[in-house]
């Protein structure tokens, strides 16, 4: 898109950019997201950035009224492979905060230094600037959903001092901590029953078909659907960097979110546990380009328009759904009813977490090569394929599966299926789009 298509799409106020780009006025001082419901300004006033941390890197604080922080994430980065791809990836999963840009440059195989430029001539900040954007909208959910104290969001949000908290908080929301607080939508709460949150999509959100398939994958103590189609509820349990969590994600919604709610044994993971249900739920997908590009071929047409919004579920514990794809069903379920690793306290029907690398059995070598693969947002994803099909018992459908959900790849080819070059980048939603065709078949 050049600047004027973006400044059309600010002037229609349209929501299918929400994400994709932000922009910033030099009158108000403020920047939004394309939908945002004030009065147009004039276009010498505005100026356009990719992310929110190049617009608060240049000075622009956040719109009270469309919060442009609470977007979905640009479909952009899952289509991407190369590193400044893999890095955004891998700050949206707290690497920065857990292990600093060191960390992170390692994990990618470059150096601080061109892990910094590369990301600042791509997305207009760098990773301190990334992960200080994550932060800050982490620590305005806790502040307006929760009734913790101030000192222990800070600290929870990844801020290392309660100063640099504060500060941080006035720049990008020119309010305290406190004036943020007060201009909560619902009473806040304690943590005991869970964080309540709203996780944005863009776009026709396909629920059905999405809870359904993970209701069919489901395996008791780890997971559980409850509720009648229409009205479910999907719960599971996440071992976590710091802890471990249980959270709870609503197939109902009235607008462009799903409703989830949040349990954590440490409040740090809250970041981490976010993006682990985006990429499950594929909340950050582009559905308008999809649908587009789709459309175009006859045989997919009719099953785009009967299924608008059809999403390619990830894994929100990328190692287990590689064991269980490897493992089978039968013995995934022998797996947890033998060597799951207990919750504290369970919650409902959940009482487990899946095994971990460690915990899988010493004569299953096979689980246990599997669970050493790098499946990280941050992996390359040709390099985890071909250690995928290194390993034995390996099929190329499930290395392909293991791609498509766990590595959180949008186009997948899979054995045996047509190779259309007119559906890229999304052929993971065209397989999606056939098999559910097959399944409801006569």
């Amino acid at each position: 898109m050049d600047e004027e298509t973006r400044y059309e799409a600010v002037s229609s106020r349209d929501a299918r950019f929400d994400g994709e780009f932000f922009f910033a006025v030099s009158t108000t001082g403020i920047y939004c997201r394309p939908s945002c419901p004030a009065v147009t300004p004039k276009r010498r006033n505005v100026s356009f950035y990719p992310t929110a941390a190049a617009a608060q890197g240049n000075g622009f604080r956040a719109c009270r009224r469309c919060r442009p922080d609470a977007v979905p994430g640009s479909a952009a980065w899952n289509v991407r492979a190369d590193v400044v791809g893999r890095a955004i990836r891998m700050i949206g999963d707290g690497v920065v905060d857990r292990e600093g840009v060191p960390g992170l440059a390692v994990r990618l195989g470059y150096s601080t230094r061109q892990v910094q430029r590369q990301l600042t001539a791509e997305v207009g900040a760098g990773p301190v600037a990334l992960a200080r954007a994550q932060r800050s909208h982490t620590a305005r959910i806790l502040l307006q959903t929760t009734d913790l104290p101030v000192t222990r969001i800070a600290f929870a949000a990844g801020f290392s001092s309660v100063r640099q908290f504060n500060d941080t908080i006035r720049q990008i929301y020119a309010r305290t901590p406190s004036e943020l607080r007060g201009e909560a939508d619902v009473p806040a709460a304690g943590t005991a029953a869970g964080i309540p949150l709203r996780l944005a999509h863009r776009g026709a959100y396909a629920a059905r078909e999405v809870f359904d398939l993970l209701g069919r994958e489901a395996i008791a103590r780890i997971e559980e659907m409850v509720g009648t189609p229409g009205a479910r509820t999907y719960r599971r349990t996440l071992r976590l960097p710091y802890g471990c969590g249980v959270v709870a994600v609503a197939e109902r919604s009235a607008g462009h979110w799903l409703d989830a709610r949040i349990q954590l044994t440490d409040l740090r993971d809250l970041t981490t546990t976010v993006q682990r249900l985006r990429r499950l739920f594929d909340l950050d997908a582009d559905p308008y380009a999809i649908n587009e590009r789709l459309s175009a071929d006859p045989r997919l047409a009719p099953l785009v328009s009967r299924r608008p919004g059809l999403r390619s579920p990830g894994a929100a514990e990328p190692v287990e759904f590689a064991v269980r794809a490897l493992a089978g069903r039968a013995k995934s379920e022998w797996l947890v009813e033998r060597y799951a690793t207990p919750l504290d306290q369970p919650s409902g029907g959940l009482t487990h977490l899946f095994p971990a690398a460690a915990e899988l059995p010493a004569d299953e070598p096979a689980l246990r090569a599997v669970a050493g693969v790098r499946l990280d947002p941050g992996a390359d994803r040709d390099e985890s394929e071909q250690a995928l099909l290194a390993l034995p018992g390996m099929t190329p459908f499930a290395a392909s599966l293991i791609r498509m959900r766990a590595l959180g790849d949008p186009d997948v080819v899979f054995p045996g299926e047509p190779e259309t070059e007119g559906w890229r980048p999304w052929r993971s939603y065209a397989q999606r789009y056939l098999w559910l065709e097959r399944q409801t078949a006569p």
